[in-house]
């Protein structure tokens, strides 16, 4: 569903037919004025958040991911005195706008266009490839304990001991890895980690514009992991990829309009009325199913038939899942090695459209991700039913036995 944009499919006729009806009513409206559907639909948000984790807060919206995370960096400077340093994870993605990719992992978006304020970048608990002999669990402690480390003396470089104060005023994050290759941390990662940040004054900015819209089976994937966020920012699959809105939540004393008026942020499409009907529909479509149930049950038998194929494909050497976020890491034969190369000739084949099953030709698009491009990333429609997972699984099954002959 391209990086999660579509997680309810692309004919779905409920939403299409909410963006006509739209379209034909109000089709577009300057940001800075009110509509019925931009009210309700921020009332929605705060209210989940509010229900979920007891914070009253406030939204404001915007157009792309990209530009939502900016304008959670404006809120997060803003609180912070101006500070312009931030944590942010290796193998983290939070878009390629300037700022967004100063907190971005990947030099090569910002090879070109030199640097300003550039993140302090710290290991994201990647089991798979992590420490030999520890747990999940363990792993997440110890990376929790690596990075607590670096206030122990100012000589770490990051803390005044005297003034009581870090450099950075923020950590972007994204609960589950999603270019990085939907890495998932154990679950009490995030729970220890904000321990740490609420220690020294560090907010914690939740990026859920791949992850959120209950492609883990909820709406924010950060809800499974018992912490509450200072700042969310969403994006994507909130109107199914079809018209480009984005948002941030925040807690009201970092977003109330005494310490961050209005004009603060501003795009003239932002908040547009396309975008935050079909949104709107979105959600109470979601409110009138049990989809959390439904992605989590989907999510697990998937996962089961991945455990199966890594059973009998040496080459699969991980596999991992919440919901239907799932992974499939390609390895040489050693179970561990990267295999770049044959993730590309799996891609080739996959697309040629000989994969046989049950007679029939098929093709595969592939998604690749990692921190080796050697990762099968995995995010189908929600809606998808067990009949076209098994077949899923099948044309995996032929890809990976075509690619080992």
């Amino acid at each position: 569903m391209w990086y999660s944009a579509v997680n309810f499919g692309y004919a779905n006729m409920r939403l299409n037919e909410a963006l006509i009806d739209q379209l034909g009513r109000l089709p577009q409206l300057a940001s800075q004025y009110l509509h019925r559907e931009k009210i309700e639909l921020a009332a929605m948000i705060a209210q989940h958040a509010e229900a979920t984790w007891g914070e009253y807060g406030r939204v404001h919206f915007n157009v792309g991911g990209a530009q939502a995370v900016e304008d959670a960096l404006k809120l997060v400077r803003n609180a912070k005195g101006g500070k312009g340093l931030m944590f942010a994870f290796e193998g983290g993605y939070h878009g390629r706008t300037l700022g967004a990719s100063a907190i971005t992992s990947s030099y090569r978006y910002r090879r070109r266009y030199g640097h300003f304020d550039r993140a302090l970048f710290v290991p994201f608990p990647y089991h798979f490839r992590g420490p030999r002999g520890m747990s999940k669990e363990e792993h997440g402690a110890h990376c929790i304990r690596e990075f607590e480390r670096l206030f122990e003396s100012e000589y770490n470089g990051i803390w005044d001991a005297k003034a009581k104060e870090a450099e950075c005023a923020a950590f972007f994050v994204e609960p589950i890895q999603g270019t990085g290759g939907y890495v998932i941390p154990p679950k009490n990662f995030f729970r220890d980690l904000k321990a740490v940040l609420d220690r020294y004054g560090i907010l914690l900015v939740v990026d859920e514009i791949q992850m959120g819209v209950y492609r883990t089976g909820k709406l924010w994937s950060i809800e499974h992991f018992g912490v509450t966020p200072d700042v969310l920012v969403f994006g994507k699959a909130i109107t199914n990829g079809l018209n480009p809105l984005s948002g941030i939540w925040a807690r009201d004393e970092l977003i109330n309009p005494t310490v961050f008026p209005p004009g603060s942020t501003h795009s003239t499409f932002a908040s547009n009325p396309l975008g935050t009907t079909v949104a709107l529909e979105t959600l109470r479509m979601l409110e009138e199913s049990d989809i959390g149930a439904q992605v989590t049950e989907k999510g697990a038998y998937f996962l089961e038939g991945l455990k199966d194929l890594q059973c009998r494909h040496k080459i699969v050497g991980d596999v991992d899942g919440l919901g239907l976020a799932l992974r499939m890491e390609i390895c040489r034969e050693d179970g561990f090695t990267p295999d770049k190369e044959r993730v590309d000739r799996m891609v080739d084949e996959a697309l040629a459209g000989e994969l046989e099953v049950h007679g029939r030709r098929h093709g595969l698009v592939l998604d690749i991700g990692g921190y080796h491009k050697n990762v099968v990333t995995l995010a189908p429609s929600l809606l998808i039913s067990k009949e076209e997972i098994d077949l899923a699984l099948e044309l995996l099954d032929c890809l990976l036995l075509k690619v080992t002959r």
